[in-house]
């Protein structure tokens, strides 16, 4: 006699949703670009530069060439069209550049980076995003260490770029590539060759592994331990600009939290202005006491020499104050014929050491401007991505992520870096801040968006990738 019941049936188990070879291809791309942007400074230390021009255009080709076959969905009204009209101005600069050539050749590389952290942010969701940024650190930072200590045990002494040793035991003018000084106890620069650099991409790591952390991610255990490698490196790399980001990530984490525990309308705004008047205490402080804090952190008061350097270049950038000498990102090294103020500082410096004298001596105080207001749009549409809380219907109580965490803490780290550095501009920094604000304007909630789905399987059909 059948038995019949009126009980649904549960559906069979499912395995979960798994990434195509594909798509694991495609990540793999991404992790390459990421880490091979954020270790700029290695590539022409170690090939020159017309072997860091070939591997930049490669990269861009094989970019596009993946871009035009998978034509990720892209909303082109939502761009970060401040980054792109910065970038427009400096293609413009090709008018009436003093150095034609060096100019043409910089923009390669500005154009190149910007069209690869458009194609990042458009291909990966924001969890493989950071996941990607993670595995990209990770690279960078172990193979620094790496580098390190094969130039303290195989190599033992001072290595200057392209694998040269100093000639009669000194390097000056020379770009020095390591110091040799990680057995010694002194600043290490990890293969960016810059200890600056390396701590500043050392606090990035941290602040990344640790929101990777509590986002539960797999493998939490390796995570702590990048987090510690991170720490060491950070701490070895000795920067006393690194030191003063810290410090920022660690106010804005603060503020974010406390941001987040707000329910009524006005509680925030007692909030900000209680955390503006710190900032500008912590400014003024840090300004008039800067004597002490630099001979707390070993650092002379103009900055290692920097003040000299910022005084020169200004009074170049005074000449043509409007639209700048023409774009040179990075400098030409050892060419004064490639950009007019290299004959006045140190021929072996390949940058400002300032952000806002870098452009200004190059594209003029219309292209501050147009950094000005790159810079403010990603702060402002990064820290409410951060700050408020996820929702799209009547529900009004889903959790924060930590993963909106990273844009508004990676802001706080560029910004604090292009006070006496011009990383956010070189490279890693910009593809940084061109890819998270046309991620956050693309999907300005975590999970949903068209740039938060993706194709799996053969058919083509469109799957959401859990949140």
């Amino acid at each position: 006699m059948a038995v019949h019941t009126k009980h649904p049936v549960a559906a069979p188990p499912t395995a979960p949703i798994r990434a195509t070879s594909g798509h694991l291809l495609l990540r793999g791309w991404c992790i390459f670009v990421l880490a091979a942007a954020l270790a700029g400074p290695a590539w022409p230390l170690a090939l020159g530069i017309p072997g860091t021009a070939v591997l930049v255009v490669a990269a861009g080709v094989v970019s596009a060439s993946v871009w035009a076959v998978l034509r990720p969905p892209v909303q082109w009204r939502r761009l970060p069209w401040f980054a792109l009209a910065y970038g427009l101005w400096a293609v413009c600069s090709l008018l009436w550049t003093t150095h034609l050539a060096a100019t043409a050749a910089t923009l390669v590389l500005l154009l190149v980076t910007t069209v690869q952290a458009v194609f990042v942010g458009a291909v990966l969701t924001w969890r493989e995003l950071v996941r990607a940024m993670a595995s990209a650190l990770k690279w960078v930072l172990g193979l620094s260490l790496l580098f390190e200590l094969w130039v303290s045990v195989v190599w033992r002494g001072v290595l200057l770029a392209g694998f040269a040793r100093p000639d009669g035991g000194g390097a000056d003018g020379a770009v020095v590539w390591s110091h040799d000084q990680l057995l010694s106890g002194g600043r290490i620069q990890g293969i960016v060759g810059d200890a600056t650099a390396l701590a500043f991409l050392a606090l990035l790591g941290m602040v990344v592994f640790a929101v990777r952390f509590a986002s539960r991610a797999p493998r939490r255990t390796l995570l702590a331990g990048w987090f510690a490698l991170s720490a060491f490196l950070f701490f070895r790399a000795g920067s006393a600009l690194g030191w003063l980001g810290a410090a920022a990530v660690v106010l804005v984490l603060a503020t974010v939290l406390v941001m987040r525990t707000t329910k009524r309308a006005g509680e925030r705004t007692r909030y900000y202005l209680v955390y503006a008047l710190v900032a500008a205490a912590g400014i003024l402080a840090v300004w008039f006491g800067r004597s002490q804090i630099f001979a707390f952190l070993g650092r002379s008061t103009d900055l290692d020499g920097r003040e000299g350097t910022w005084a020169l270049i200004t009074a170049k950038a005074l000449e043509r104050p409007v639209q700048g000498w023409g774009f040179a990102t990075p400098w030409p090294p050892r060419d004064a014929a490639s950009a007019p103020w290299i004959a006045d500082v140190d021929p072996a410096l390949t940058q400002a050491h300032s952000v806002w004298l870098d452009v200004f001596v190059q594209l003029g105080l219309v292209g501050m401007v147009l950094l000005a207001l790159t810079f403010f749009a990603y702060v402002w549409r990064s820290w409410f991505f951060a700050v408020d809380r996820p929702r799209w219907d009547l529900v009004a109580d889903r959790p924060y992520s930590p993963v909106t965490l990273v844009p508004t803490l990676t802001g706080a780290v560029l910004l604090v870096q292009g006070v006496a550095d011009s990383g956010p501009i070189v490279a890693g920094g910009w593809l940084l801040i061109v890819m998270l604000a046309f991620k956050i304007k693309q999907a300005p909630l975590l999970g949903r968006g068209a740039s938060e789905e993706r194709l799996v399987g053969e058919q083509g059909e469109t799957e959401r990738v859990p949140r």
